[in-house]
């Protein structure tokens, strides 16, 4: 999940300034999940725009943005409220507003709504933690699915550093080290043979953006 936050309201009015007719275009999936881009998100957004003089045309909700196929089919349904528009505010990761600037075939200015913060799962708690750093070069299946790459604040590779106390890492005391994490785990899963593996550097190289893949 790509987890976002609302910009802050000045700073979009700012955006939108002198444009008094606005379409707002969301996301179905994780923008929803992180209240910045649902239903409930658009509407909030759309009345305080309209307490502030501002016209909404109309909205969408594509599933996910993201995909080409989605946003085409959604930008379609609602061709002439985007056309009656100023402009298009869209509340969304910076892969769906991309998604809609590549994929929209009017020439309408586009203006970013949400802040894109990280990768990262939801807790029962519903806190966002950042767990992928999409490095490119997974180390999941030797420490235990604990990513070090990640979750340690020094990215360290090859154990938990000097700074370590009692467990909890010296950038953040109330954390627990994560090389810790990943020693437990791995002798919860009699796979401690796991850290005396010499293994070669990591591959940075795979992380340089930015990246292309093709499927075919």
């Amino acid at each position: 999940m790509i987890i976002t936050k609302q910009k802050e309201f000045k700073e979009v009015l700012r955006y939108l300034d002198n444009q008094n007719k606005i379409f707002i275009i969301g996301c179905g999936e994780c923008s929803t999940t992180c209240k910045t881009g649902g239903e409930a998100d658009i509407k909030r957004i759309k009345a305080i725009l309209e307490e502030h003089g501002k016209s909404i045309t109309g909205y969408c909700i594509p599933k996910a943005p993201c995909v080409a196929a989605q946003v085409k089919l959604e930008l379609a349904k609602n061709r002439k409220a985007i056309e009656s528009s100023d402009a298009i505010l869209v509340l969304a990761c910076g892969l769906g507003i991309q998604s809609v600037k590549e994929n929209l075939r009017i020439d309408k200015p586009i203006h970013v709504g949400c802040d894109t913060l990280f990768m990262g799962a939801v807790d029962s708690a519903g806190i966002f933690l950042e767990k992928c750093s999409a490095c490119g070069d997974c180390v999941l299946e030797l420490t235990g699915l604990i990513c070090p790459i990640t979750r340690c604040p020094k990215s360290l590779l090859n154990g938990p550093c000097g700074g370590q106390d009692k467990g909890k890492c010296e950038v953040d005391k109330t954390r627990d080290c994560t090389w810790i994490l990943i020693y437990n785990e791995l002798k919860r899963q009699n796979r401690l043979h796991l850290l005396k593996e010499r293994r070669p550097p990591k591959d940075h190289s795979k992380s340089t953006r930015p990246h292309q893949l093709s499927l075919q």
